[in-house]
């Protein structure tokens, strides 16, 4: 009998055919699921940083009135929020202030250490590039002047490797706010600053509780020069002068400025701030 090989070609052709159909669906399928996935991590992420902006204001609302709470909520699918350093007596920031009278320098506040507030989405399902920056909020300087400077820089950051693993954050971080006033013949000059401390951290919920705690003053007379000084106590886990991109002098290390003004009170004013992390279930 004679055979006609070209009888069974219809029938590979369509299993080739189904198959390769098959493959693209597939790829199509997996990059639809992989677009989709980054999208809703760049939304969940682009929506956390207007949270972490309100978060930096509301520290300004409660810094400076003992027992003042506000609680604001957030929705994160991917990140989550984190205290630095809720477990350790060594915080990730630290500032000191300096006077002047006459002469020579005086060291009179050496060591107002602070938390800071981090929403961290992992680069797995969401980056920017390492070395990324954003300045959401203030000119990046610690130190600002005038009544409506903020009391927090916020910024977004990807910096790797961190000991804590890799991300991409968005930091609330304490800054000073600088008034200078006249009252007759004499000139002041007031400093705010806001100190996080560590609260009751319940997990239940995705939210944030700042409580005013205290607020302590320290006054000081016929001073002609401030400075103040940024170190950072956690660096070796990477908290340094790289993660905390302050646009001040850089030495050592180590950020200062140097504010210099008409013989004039100084008065600084620090609040202690406790942070609690989803403490309303």
């Amino acid at each position: 009998m004679h055979s006609d090989n070209r009888a069974i070609s219809p029938a590979i052709a369509t299993v080739i055919m189904t198959s390769a159909i098959i493959v693209m669906v597939l790829v199509a399928m997996s990059y639809a699921q992989t677009y989709l996935s980054s999208s809703m991590a760049q939304n969940d992420f682009s929506t956390n940083k207007q949270f972490m902006q309100t978060t930096g204001l509301q520290i300004d609302d409660v810094a400076w009135m003992m027992g003042r709470t506000q609680t604001i909520t957030y929705s994160s699918t991917y990140g989550s929020l984190e205290f630095v350093n809720t477990t350790s007596a060594t915080q990730p920031l630290s500032y000191s202030m300096e006077i002047k009278q006459g002469s020579g320098w005086e060291p009179v506040v050496p060591s107002l250490e602070t938390g800071i507030i981090l929403f961290n989405m992992p680069t797995t399902e969401y980056t920017l590039g390492n070395n990324y920056l954003d300045q959401l909020s203030s000119t990046g300087s610690f130190l600002q002047e005038g009544p409506s400077a903020p009391v927090s820089d916020v910024y977004a950051i990807e910096k790797l490797p961190m000991t804590d693993g890799n991300f991409l954050r968005v930091a609330v971080v304490p800054s000073i706010r600088m008034l200078s006033t006249t009252v007759g013949s004499q000139n002041y000059e007031e400093f705010y600053l806001p100190l996080l401390q560590n609260g009751t951290n319940l997990g239940l919920s995705q939210s944030v509780t700042l409580t005013g705690q205290s607020v302590h003053q320290y006054v000081y007379s016929d001073v002609t020069e401030v400075q103040f000084t940024a170190t950072f106590p956690l660096a070796s886990e990477g908290f340094n002068s790289g993660f905390f991109p302050f646009k001040n002098s850089l030495a050592n290390g180590q950020y200062t400025v140097t504010e210099t003004f008409p013989a004039s009170t100084v008065e600084l004013y620090v609040g202690g701030v406790s942070v609690s992390l989803g403490l309303y279930g």
